[in-house]
């Protein structure tokens, strides 16, 4: 025996009751629990918790992990899985043009990668680059975004049918190649311009690869519950199982109607569509600013959008779709410019807009060409009661959507899985430890698929971590959002140190986790 953990209270990921016992550990693998004889290595776990690794059901590191080997933004929080290409925009595949694009286009969520030798363009050539070690394990989802950049460009109109051909190769090659599903981002460009028909039909592939669709649907405002209701009629139409991203409901239109969502789902789930969700427990949300415009504005790509940034007179348009109108990459909802916060820039000339709240159309234009689109916000438009309602529901996972550049990200990219436990299971008893932690292992681990993850169970894969559950919470402020948790002082991958005594270490016991093909 590699390792035993002595005399920990162990919540096994199932959402049963908790119960103290001993646990070996022996070549990456859970392979005793109960009482076990001694192994090379003890470790005294009384008065801690022990539960299957977390999963980061909606992560931003596509390119952290490899320009960060420590990686403590998760690996101390206790995530052992992150799962990549969300919201329909990442870096496989694609061709040099649509990689350039993409970089230009969501700089804001992971910088330009100038700095790294990218060196991939299929998503399997991705995962082989992620199998060379990096600190936590990484899922992909094939983004829709980026297919549809690749096949047809970043233009406003129904693909053909030899385009949309092209996108269910590239569809099919990555799910073959190992990522778990397909994301779009539906208020994002240029995965917003396809029809709900076209997405029916790359769902049918994702389905027949045994994957999900992950969907940053078209309105989380104004429209928030149509934009639910197709999905969800999308996801049954193609027989595809379906995981909502960061599944909020936001902005005054929506205040207190966590409930009317909850329903549609429930409704959902009784006529047999396979649903999932995930949320952070955080009411302001986190894009980048560029996102917030509407959509004719990014058409042709980036740098057609900067073009028209320059020009009076379509920049004044822009405005008007923005606090008049209501932009669709504003979700609908006339902008509440106080509500937006800079949380980074690109251009370190810029960064004393860092923490400032926009005043304005004028200065919202300014930062957009001075950073050429690279700036990150916060949007302060979340309600705390629909936040715990979603929560609860039994279909949820948790994922931090963490965007770990600029000076002031998010506290969510590093306190999100601590603040669950912390604030939402012991201040405040929403969940209860038990069933928190099957949110935050077993339910993802089975929406992946993943046969030998998720849980404290003999055979499974030893990617766990240890806590205490009377003490640990959520180091990471508004004001300081970089402070790592506290009460976390173990975390394995594959039975390897990642964190040990709340420090980390120089393991790097993270590798791709590739789709588990049907049986």
């Amino acid at each position: 025996m590699d390792l035993v953990i002595r005399g920990a209270r162990v919540v096994d990921g199932t959402g049963g009751p908790s119960y103290t016992a001993d646990v070996g550990v022996h070549e990456g693998r859970i392979t005793a629990i109960g009482h076990v004889p001694p192994g090379r290595e003890t470790i005294d776990a009384h008065g801690l918790a022990l539960a299957p690794g977390f999963i980061d059901m909606h992560a931003h590191s596509d390119l952290a992990l490899l320009r960060d080997p420590d990686h403590s933004a998760k690996a101390a929080q206790g995530v052992t899985l992150e799962v990549l290409g969300q919201d329909g925009l990442s870096y496989a595949p694609v061709d040099d043009r649509t990689l350039a694009e993409v970089r230009a286009a969501i700089a804001g969520w992971n910088g330009t990668g100038e700095d790294l030798d990218v060196d991939w363009r299929t998503v399997g050539d991705y995962l082989d680059r992620l199998d060379r070690g990096i600190a936590v394990n990484a899922a992909y989802l094939v983004p829709q975004g980026t297919v549809r950049a690749y096949a047809l460009g970043w233009e406003d109109r129904p693909a053909t049918a030899a385009e949309l051909d092209r996108m269910r190769t590239l569809v099919a090659e990555g799910l073959a190649q190992g990522a778990v599903g397909m994301s779009s981002g539906l208020t994002y460009t240029p995965g917003m311009y396809a029809s709900g028909s076209e997405l029916t039909e790359l769902c049918r592939v994702v389905a027949s690869y045994g994957g999900y669709y992950c969907p940053h649907h078209r309105s989380y405002g104004r429209g928030a519950l149509t934009a639910y209701a197709e999905m969800v009629a999308l996801a049954a139409e193609a027989g595809c199982a379906l995981h909502l991203a960061h599944a909020t409901m936001n902005f005054a239109e929506n205040a207190g109607r966590a409930g009317e969502l909850l329903d549609l789902l429930d409704r959902a789930l009784a006529s047999g569509v396979d649903i999932t969700l995930d949320t952070y427990p955080y009411t302001p949300g986190c894009t980048t600013l560029a996102a917030l415009l509407p959509s004719w504005a990014a058409e042709g790509g980036p740098a057609a959008l900067l073009d028209r940034l320059r020009d009076d007179r379509e920049a004044e348009r822009i405005r008007y779709a923005l606090e008049v109108e209501g932009a669709d990459g504003c979700h609908g909802v006339p902008v509440d410019w106080p509500s937006i916060e800079v949380s980074g820039v690109r251009d370190p000339a810029l960064s004393g807009y860092t923490g400032r709240r926009l005043d304005g159309w004028a200065t919202a234009r300014h930062l957009l060409l001075a950073d050429r689109l690279g700036t990150a916000v916060l949007q302060h438009v979340g309600h705390e009661e629909n936040v715990r309602a979603i929560m609860r529901h039994p279909a949820h996972t948790g994922g931090s959507d963490g965007i770990l550049l600029g000076a002031k990200p998010h506290p969510r990219a590093y306190g999100t899985f601590p603040h669950y436990l912390g604030r939402y299971v012991r201040e405040l008893g929403v969940l209860g430890l038990e069933e928190c932690v099957a949110h935050l292992t077993g339910r993802p681990a089975a929406r992946l698929r993943l046969p030998d993850r998720g849980l404290v169970r003999e055979g499974h894969r030893a990617d766990l971590v240890l806590f205490d559950p009377d003490t640990v919470a959520a180091g990471s402020t508004y004001e300081d959002p970089r402070r790592l948790p506290v009460g976390i002082p173990y975390v394995l991958i594959d039975g390897r140190f990642v964190m040990r005594d709340g420090r980390r270490t120089d393991v790097l016991a993270g590798r791709s986790v590739r789709r588990t093909p049907p049986r």
